[in-house]
């Protein structure tokens, strides 16, 4: 019999802010960080430590320990210290496609920094479920080999490893998958990240140590090589651990053990691997278990986090980057160490513990000073874009018309219609001038004529405008100190119609202009109608919709749900044998607050009643850490108002209802959701994931034993009998769930109240019930076919993005009134990034293909471009695709391929 090995791996897993708040784990890092330098100094034995894949891991330590950083960078440049491949340990479902790269890219940037080879391992060691196109994403960064701790095998309370339920691999090795078709080697730690912690050095525990763990490991493993992970949880450095590894030598010298690394133990594996391993595809999101522990419900943990996260993404990914990008063109530096700056901000709230909102509530006020912090340095980057682009574009077309002319901007990367609303100065008078309140008061009495608004062509566009008096500015001049002033201003909301993916259209307000009335939008018996749509808002505030399109009409969309909740921030539960509250019988308040021949509005007030909380036995469960499976809680009786506001909006031309709802939340221990029964006989649904439209299945896995069978999304969710579709698009609602009946309803959460964090034991989280008011905004698509080939995922990506608007004069430029810097064309092939990447200096756009078979995918990119080529997502040179005079590139992209594509100037 050949030899085991048995690769002992040092390491921590190390979660910034969890259990404790931020600081506290700080100071434990810092103790760690000295004690791991003090014994690679004094331990020559001691091989290796790896640092949990994260980098960020180091700028913590020398916030503290500046003084340390050289001895730090000599044993990484040793190989004594493994880092990377990551900036942080995120949550995959919970951080959108781009953060996913951007985690990895500035994983790696930083790990060159400090001089070390980077840990080309994909780790995934406490992710909440793994992405189905990690394979892919790793392949493209040159990593071959994931390891991985969830998502095939199921783990219960305090990451208890089950013995007996089903695996979807008989080994620990396996191949992972992605639906285009790479591949990679994932390891799962079978047997949890710290099967080989505190190693006893003593003989007989030792003994007794071994004779378990060694048969343990092998269980699961194909090869000879046994993996032991030597650390868990904040786990301190074993000091002496090199003893450790002499004593079971010599109680068992017919296994080599080794203090092995990752890299030693990948590479030993990878020869013996055997022919027949298992191949797992696609998403890892625990399908084949009983359901209990997926940890899936952090998708509806404390909404807020996600909403101000979706949004922190969006301005980054969809505005800032593509923006800059354009402003680039024209000259302004990309600035990305601002990026870097943003970008690092905003993933400080994205490990697993803090985006999933399952810490203690000081980690979570402190994640919404960050989320301030990486937007506000966003907007800089935004605004200072826009400074530089305005003047490059042409707006003499409205010479001599006394116009204010002002830019809308769609960098949402689909050509969209849509309102929007703009602040306009008719008049700016500075401080140098006079004091304020003279200034005010004189500018208040000048009249303001009444105008509408043009576009270059000369057409006037349907319009609403209101004298918004005087208001307070300033300018903050590049060479000189501020300069306040006060302006006469007006607002005006106008429908931009056709602007341009990656572009601009360039309107104005013409004083005298005037256009002939439009029927509005909304009807006095409480309906929504367009060209395409109408909705009939119902006595129970639910809508009834008609897809003008196909005929077909959706009943009882968007009536209510409160459920109660007994579970924790990890996982939902519902009191056994308790049924929910819906407001299908509810009677609502119903009113049209604006109605134009754009756009209009209309007002849903529920005044409901839902008990206050869980009764008494629940805080006295989770005192005595009852496993919330096991618990027998129940409602209370006592009953509390549940004001709930709903605002439908229906604008021209449109292709969806929009929805903002406005809950004040004066209850605990329960959960809201928003029902969209879609009719249709499915056994699949897709959501938006990370780069691909999943399907998943509607009725789940015969191992499945929780009630709820609660899921991840992005942008959407959506069902389809493959004729007709319903799509539900959202800003921050990352959790639904697909009935299992035959109305296949889909169900999106919008509120979560929860009074504990769960997991190993007895953390308040009074916060964690977001008592007062939360807001919740998604759309309701209906189409033909599917969302994917209907292109009904274009509306839904574009949903989210704002427009911008910038006031602006009348002057000569280098670009029409209207123009698209860059232009594409590609079916079921959704837009992804646009940036400029670091390294090359290069402009990187990225596209992925949503179709599991081949797609054409064709780029027009701007002037004075003479070479493209196709690159990957860390975005370095690659294949030339053209080298001549055009600007235009076609590209055969493969089934669910991820396409970056990489552009040099001439």
């Amino acid at each position: 019999m050949a030899k085991k090995t048995a690769h002992i791996i040092s390491h921590t897993h190390w979660d910034r802010e969890w259990y404790m708040p931020y600081e506290y784990h700080h100071a434990l890092l810092i103790e760690l960080m000295d004690t791991l330098l003090e014994t690679l100094d004094r331990d020559p034995d001691f091989k290796s430590f790896h640092l949990d894949g994260q980098t960020i891991i180091l700028e913590d330590y020398f916030q503290v320990r500046p003084e340390m950083k050289n001895k730090v960078e000599h044993y990484i440049r040793e190989g004594r210290i493994q880092i990377g491949p990551w900036y942080i340990l995120q949550d995959e479902f919970l951080t959108s496609s781009e953060s996913n790269i951007r985690n990895l890219q500035i994983g790696h940037r930083d790990a060159k920094q400090y001089g070390g080879l980077i840990s080309k391992v994909g780790y995934f060691p406490d992710s909440f479920g793994n992405m189905g196109q990690a394979p892919q994403i790793l392949k493209q960064a040159n990593i071959d080999v994931a390891v991985f701790g969830r998502g095939v095998k199921p783990t219960g309370f305090n990451n208890q490893v089950s013995e007996d339920a089903s695996y979807e691999s008989p080994y620990s090795e396996m191949v992972w998958q992605s639906p285009d078709g790479s591949r990679v080697v994932g390891i799962l730690f079978a047997n949890w990240y710290c099967n080989g912690m505190e190693v006893p050095v003593d003989e007989p525990q030792a003994l007794a140590y071994w004779e378990k763990r060694i048969p343990d490991a092998e269980k699961f493993a194909s090869t000879n090589h046994l993996l032991f992970m030597n650390g868990c949880d904040h786990q301190p450095i074993q000091t002496d651990l090199s003893k450790a590894i002499e004593v079971a030598k010599k109680l068992f010298p017919d296994t080599d053990f080794v203090h092995s690394s990752f890299n030693e133990y990948v590479d030993d594996v990878f020869k013996e691997l055997p022919e027949n391993l298992q191949t797992v595809e696609g998403e890892l999101r625990s399908q084949r278990t009983d359901g209990w522990y997926t940890l899936v419900n952090t998708a509806s943990s404390r909404v807020y986090l996600k909403q101000m996260n979706a949004e922190n993404q969006t301005l980054l990914e969809k505005v800032a980057e593509p923006l800059a990008t354009i402003a680039h063109q024209v000259g302004k530096p990309y600035p990305h160490h601002l990026f870097v700056y943003a970008w690092k901000t905003l993933m400080q709230n994205h490990p697993h513990d803090s985006i999933c909102g399952c810490s203690v509530d000081e980690v979570h006020r402190e994640m919404v000073t960050r989320f301030e912090k990486s937007k506000h340095m966003t907007e800089m980057i935004i605004n200072e874009s826009l400074d530089a682009l305005m003047p490059t574009i042409d707006t003499s077309v409205f010479e001599g018309k006394q116009a204010v002319p002002f830019t809308v901007f769609n960098t949402a990367g689909y050509n969209r219609n849509g309102v929007v609303e703009v602040t306009l100065e008719l008049k700016r008078r500075y401080f140098s001038e006079a004091h304020p309140t003279v200034l005010a008061k004189e500018m208040k009495v000048e009249p303001v004529e009444a105008g509408a608004v043009v576009d270059a062509a000369g057409n006037v566009l349907d319009c609403e405008w209101e004298d918004a008096g005087v208001m307070f500015g300033y300018d903050l001049p590049k060479d000189k100190f501020r300069q306040p002033y006060m302006a006469r201003i007006i607002k005006v909301r106008v429908q931009a119609t056709d602007v341009p993916a990656f572009g601009y259209q360039t309107l104005a307000w013409v004083p005298g202009a005037a256009k002939q009335a439009v029927a509005n939008l909304a009807t006095e018996d409480f309906a929504l109608e367009n060209e395409r749509l109408k909705a009939e808002v119902l006595e129970n505030g639910s809508i009834r919709m008609m897809d003008k399109q196909t005929g077909h009409v959706y009943e009882g969309i968007n009536v209510y749900e409160d459920a109660g909740d007994i579970g924790n921030e990890y996982m939902f539960r519902m009191p056994e044998g308790s049924t929910p509250l819906t407001t299908a019988d509810v009677k609502a308040e119903r009113k049209v607050v604006e109605n134009s021949p754009f756009r209009a509005v209309i007002e849903v007030t529920h005044n409901w009643s839902i008990p206050v909380s869980a009764d008494e036995t629940l805080q006295q469960e989770q005192i005595d850490i009852v496993d919330f499976p096991t618990r027998k809680a129940q409602r209370s009786t006592e009953m509390v108002p549940f004001h709930i506001v709903t605002r439908y909006t229906l604008d021209r031309g449109a292709k969806r209802v929009d929805v903002h709802v406005t809950m004040d939340n004066k209850s605990k221990d329960h959960r809201v959701r928003a029902l969209f029964p879609t009719g249709f006989q499915a056994e699949t649904h897709v959501a938006d994931s990370i780069f691909e439209v999943a399907s998943r299945n509607n009725v789940p896995a015969k191992e499945w034993k929780n009630p709820s069978n609660d899921q991840h999304q992005q942008a959407f969710v959506s069902v389809s009998d493959g004729k007709l579709g319903l799509t539900v698009a959202n800003k921050g609602l990352c959790e639904y769930e697909v009935s299992q009946d035959n109305k296949n309803t889909i169900a999106v959460t919008l509120l979560r109240s929860s009074g504990e964090l769960g997991d190993w034991g007895y953390f308040p989280t009074p916060e964690a019930q977001c008592l007062g008011i939360n807001t919740a905004e998604y759309a309701i698509i209906p189409h033909e076919a599917d969302v994917v080939t209907s292109g009904a995922f274009a509306e839904a990506y574009s949903f989210p993005v704002p427009f911008l608007t910038r006031q602006t004069d009348v002057h000569v430029g280098q670009f029409p009134a209207e123009y698209a810097f860059i232009a594409w064309e590609g079916e079921q092939v959704a837009f992804s990034s646009l940036k400029m990447a670091e390294e090359t200096g290069d402009m990187v756009a990225r596209w992925y293909n949503m179709a599991h078979e081949p797609r054409k995918l064709s780029v027009k990119l701007p002037e004075r471009v003479r070479r493209f080529y196709r690159s990957n997502v860390m975005e370095v040179l690659g294949e030339a695709l053209y080298t001549n005079s055009s600007q235009e590139v076609s590209v055969d992209l493969g089934a669910a391929e991820i396409f970056t594509v990489g552009v040099k100037k001439q």
